[in-house]
């Protein structure tokens, strides 16, 4: 069972980098806010799953609308 939950939670992690990787490869802000969007809902499914703390998906949601607010239109 140990070996099921870590691999449950490698994969659960890794979907969460590829998400807030996504946001940072946007080139336009329309795009950047729709992925933005998936990437918050992903964090949040993350600290649900108890893999991450609400406070750490926080400072990443912020930082990703920060940075997707940020690109050229």
């Amino acid at each position: 069972t140990n070996e099921l939950s870590r691999r449950r939670n490698v994969a659960a992690r890794t979907r969460m980098r590829h998400a807030v990787k996504a946001v940072r490869e946007a080139s336009d802000r329309a795009t950047g806010i729709a992925l933005y969007q998936k990437a918050a809902s992903v964090l949040d499914r993350t600290v649900a799953k108890g893999i991450i703390k609400k406070e750490t998906a926080s400072r990443h949601k912020s930082r990703l609308a920060k940075f997707a607010a940020k690109l050229p239109a």
